[in-house]
């Protein structure tokens, strides 16, 4: 460590040997070497600049991600890392010059601590190290008097500096009041100790270049002015969003000591759990609602077979408790013992809903190697789009939802050398429950066209980006519009839903209404057209209805940016021109003729809608009996080779 530091302190000799040579005086070398020091570090501040204003110009973003996923740690770490990739931002960058800074100050006390040798090289020669009345060799914490004064300097000139900085540096004006404060604290402290126990040149040289690095930072300022490249209004949104959100969930989380009330369900549940050896199948759900992604194929299985149904769920509240029975039998198992569970389990077959396998939190077993996991997709959306690039690398077996799905995996495991899965033709549980609803539900007679407007939760959608402008164009048409917002839009932009409901005066009218209660589909099986973005809803509307739906182009949410690679459209973008049209943000104009076109227009007719189903999604009506006949056959070939163990 010695031999580096002293390999610093020669470079930077050499700065101090020009310094002293230039100006015969040791206390002007002094600054005049910090001077210097600060333009050889110059390129490196520009850069960090650069790196500040591109990380607040994303902070937006940050905040929105940090709303949406408020509480869940690793989701929005997950969400913040795909971001920064796909900005090519180094969270990294920002310590560069405290590093350098730190180096550099290695090297200066090693200068300073033998300023002679520097300066004279191999000649001799005596240094005068007198000025303004004390010896800038000396140790103030040594020699006490008029040197006391440097620590004292040196500690309001890091003070300063931290004071500007929190006001004008791009990025540490954006910081919490906390993390400004915490930074000050260092600073002054550090600065204390250099001016009492280091030699009081190094002090002075520590005074000097935080009062440059004012002056630095005013300069940077004026080349790279933030405010030419960040959106300070969006900011200020995302910011008010995020304290909102942080505000809902603090009101409703519980004390610091307050006792989890389902801690001894999950206790009991988890004991009860492995006391069931012999399970052959486990269905894993993230949260209340979805069963309704496993339900036909759970009816399929209790009514055609003696196998005993094993439901792990993370929700305590959780409707699948009413459900109960000696064959269906469900478990709370929370973030505490999820992991281990899982790493536990012994059934021959795991089926869920949640990719990322392996990935993250939720692994494979470590105590059974030959077991079979499956996925079952939520929607119809495609497998790598929407995904991380490797998210269902881990699963043995994939529920397809039509043959662009299998093509999309397919493509991808012949790309990237991957083993094959079993792909199974299965199609989509959802449309088919909604698809007997909609046939059920008695119709009723309407005077006008009903416009459902129902946006995804994601950044850009229709509520945030262009929901007046669709509004204005509709109102006085003849139509009756809903606004359906997103369950989560609801939670986090209450503000934001108001402000429309006033401006519309949707409570005192008939032909417009905001809604917000979702307990019924009612209102998407009665529409005649359903506008959305990138919503997967437009595609269960349409299959289930046999009626068109209106895409507005917003900026489209790609979580695995290599998609390209494959060569294939995915079905999110394919199936928005067989169901209906879309609109790009800058022609809105065109949005009452589109509407008209598509409510009269007969290329899409209940007959050509039903055509195009049928051509993109797997088994309409049968995917219950496509995926419970595959895990039947699964069940028995685990059954047979268990007595051949046996045996």
């Amino acid at each position: 460590m010695n031999s580096i530091i002293n390999l610093i302190g020669d470079a930077l000799g050499w700065l101090m040997y020009f310094s002293y040579n230039f100006l015969q005086d040791y206390f002007w070398a002094i600054l005049f070497f910090t001077f210097l020091t600060k333009i050889v570090l110059f390129p490196v501040s520009l850069m960090v600049q650069k790196n500040s204003i591109k990380m607040v110009k994303l902070q937006p973003e940050i905040n929105f991600i940090k709303a949406k996923y408020f509480g869940n740690s690793e989701k929005i770490s997950e969400e913040q890392y795909e971001l920064y990739k796909r900005e090519h931002y180094q969270p990294l960058a920002d310590l560069i010059p405290l590093i350098l800074q730190l180096v550099l100050l290695m090297g200066v006390i090693n200068v300073i601590n033998d300023p002679a040798r520097h300066i004279f090289r191999s000649g001799a020669g005596t240094l005068d190290t007198m000025a303004l009345g004390m010896d800038l060799s000396s140790i103030p914490a040594q020699t006490g008097g008029i040197t006391f004064l440097i620590p004292l300097i040196a500690a309001l000139s890091a003070w300063f500096m931290c004071f500007i900085q929190n006001h004008i540096n791009v990025l540490q004006s954006e910081q919490s009041k906390i993390n400004q404060y915490g930074t000050m604290i260092l600073s002054i402290g550090l600065s204390l100790y250099l001016g009492f126990f280091v030699k009081t040149g190094v002090g002075i040289y520590w005074t000097c270049s935080n009062l440059l690095s004012v002056a630095q930072l005013y300069l940077l300022n004026i080349l790279m002015n933030p405010r030419k490249y960040i959106d300070y209004d969006a900011l200020e949104k995302s910011r008010k969003e995020l304290e909102e959100s942080s505000a809902f969930y603090k009101s409703s989380a519980k004390k610091l000591f307050e006792k989890d009330p389902y801690r001894k369900r999950e206790k009991a549940d988890y004991k009860r759990f492995f006391k069931d050896y012999e399970m052959q199948i486990m269905f894993y759900s993230e949260k209340n609602g979805f069963y309704k992604y496993f339900q036909n194929i759970i009816e399929y299985l209790l009514e055609n077979t003696d196998v005993v149904i094993n439901y792990v769920t993370s929700d305590p509240e959780d409707k699948v408790f009413q459900m109960a029975s000696d064959r269906f039998r469900p478990f709370y198992i929370g973030e505490h013992k999820l992991i281990v569970l899982m790493m536990k389990v012994e059934a021959d077959i795991v089926v869920m809903t949640t990719p990322d396998l392996e990935n993250f939190h939720i692994k494979r077993s470590l105590v059974r190697k030959d077991n079979e996991y499956i996925y079952v997709p939520h929607d119809v959306n495609s497998p790598n789009l929407t995904f991380h690039k490797d998210a269902l690398d881990h699963f043995d077996t994939i529920f397809s939802s039509g043959y662009l799905c299998t093509e999309e995996l397919r493509k991808r495991e012949e790309m990237y050398h991957l083993p094959k899965k079993n792909i199974i033709p299965w199609g989509s549980g959802v449309i088919d429950n909604m698809i007997q609803s909609y046939e059920k539900m008695e119709k009723r007679n309407k005077t006008a066209k009903e416009i459902l407007i129902a946006p995804s939760w994601q950044k850009d959608n229709i509520l945030c980006s262009c929901i007046e402008e669709i509004l204005d164009s509709l109102d006085g048409l003849g139509y009756n519009i809903i606004v359906r917002p997103h369950p989560q839009f609801v939670r986090h932009e209450a503000g934001r839903l108001e402000q429309l409901r006033q401006k519309y005066q949707m409570d005192s009218r008939s032909d417009m209404e905001l809604q917000t209660d979702f307990s019924s589909n009612n209102t998407v099986y009665e529409a005649d057209l359903v506008i959305t973005d990138w919503s997967s809803i437009a595609f269960e509307y349409s299959f289930a209805t046999l009626k068109p739906a209106l895409f507005i182009n917003t900026p489209m949410k790609v979580m695995n940016e290599d998609y390209k690679e494959l060569g294939i459209t995915p079905i999110d973008v394919e199936l928005r021109s067989e169901i209906g049209k879309s609109i790009d943000l800058d022609n809105l104009k065109a949005l009452p003729e589109v509407v008209h076109e598509l409510l009269s227009s007969s290329q899409f007719s209940s007959d050509s809608l039903k055509a195009i189903r049928e051509k993109y999604i797997y088994n309409i009506g049968a995917s219950s009996q496509a995926g419970g006949d595959y895990i039947i056959e699964r069940l028995h070939y685990f059954e047979e080779k268990h007595k051949e163990e046996d045996d």
